[in-house]
């Protein structure tokens, strides 16, 4: 394990990334260098973490930084509150970054759910049919109304991306002013999703994204109707995903650490078995030297590809 983290630790970033990921019973904790998504330390819990759990780990994250002269200038974990507090138990006043990921994640599945709520009570406005053909001025009228609504119901349905889509090409624009003809509150949830994304553009800095969400929430207040969207407003993860626009080099998600998480993950569900600490461990092992010799799979691989171009 030294002889591994004098290799991680060689050219240490100083930017960490950390999460949990729960298998079974058990649960392990990971650190990986997010620049180089290197994973540098990780623990099989056999119980959910607590914060002392957290603060011993990321103890020894820190100990064996300091210990190759290496220094933590910034920390990215998702919005679990586990980590905050040993974070400034251990780091003191270090930059926490709160996935960028997670935060649109969460606001982009209220605006999808305000969508939905606005499609079922369309549904219910309308009108009830009886049996067979309508016969008659006013059955006729009503069928009229009927299919006017569930065609309405099914645009809203079949292009519920376009309420929370970041780029939006001039076709696709079209389509979203067409949808949101008359309807205040989709209107609202869409004006929210843009200025949510203009808060993280790398252009800005820390302090102005934050003059404006407190502008946006100041002027959205009035729409009661919306309800949980604003309340995912008012979360203060919100502004602690803008710290990474103070730092050009903080990656903004954690994606570093998931994605071992998600290789993890994919090798268990082939080998159903592997659910003891010891083979947990075992597998984390084998996962850190598959990535100290990933250069030297490249490079023959490499070599292989070359050697089988040459004409003979």
């Amino acid at each position: 394990m030294e002889q591994y983290l004098d290799w991680a630790l060689s050219d240490f970033s100083g930017y960490l990334a950390a999460d949990e990921l729960y298998d079974g019973p058990f649960c392990v904790l990971s650190a990986v260098d997010s620049p180089h998504q290197r994973r540098l330390l990780y623990e099989v819990l056999d119980h959910d973490p607590q914060h002392p759990d957290i603060e011993q780990f990321l103890r020894r994250v820190r100990d064996a930084v300091t210990a190759r002269g290496g220094e933590v200038r910034g920390m990215t974990t998702d919005g679990s509150a586990l980590y905050p507090e040993p974070i400034k138990q251990v780091f003191g006043d270090l930059p926490h970054q709160v996935c960028e990921f997670h935060i649109l994640k969460e606001l982009t599945k209220t605006v999808l759910r305000v969508v939905a709520q606005l499609r079922k009570q369309l549904a219910a406005q309308a009108p009830k049919l009886g049996r067979g053909r309508p016969s008659g001025a006013e059955a006729k009228r009503k069928s009229r109304q009927r299919k006017a609504i569930q065609k309405r119901v099914s645009e809203l349905f079949d292009h519920r991306h376009l309420f929370v889509r970041h780029h939006l090409t001039p076709s696709q624009r079209r389509k979203l002013d067409h949808l949101l003809r008359g309807q205040s509150r989709l209107r609202a949830a869409r004006q929210i999703m843009d200025e949510i994304y203009r808060l993280f553009d790398r252009r800005c800095r820390t302090d102005t994204a934050l003059a404006k969400l407190a502008r946006l929430r100041q002027r959205l207040g009035r729409f009661k109707t919306l309800g949980r969207l604003l309340d995912q407003l008012k979360s203060p993860n919100l502004e602690k995903a803008l710290t990474f626009l103070d730092d050009k080099l903080m990656p903004s998600t954690s994606n570093a650490v998931e994605r071992g998480n998600r290789r993890h993950r994919k090798m268990q569900k082939t080998i159903y078995r592997v659910r003891t600490h010891a083979s947990i461990v075992g597998r984390m092992a084998l996962d850190l030297q598959r990535d100290q010799q990933a250069t030297g799979r490249r490079d023959t691989l490499q070599n292989l590809h070359t050697g089988r171009n040459e004409p003979s």
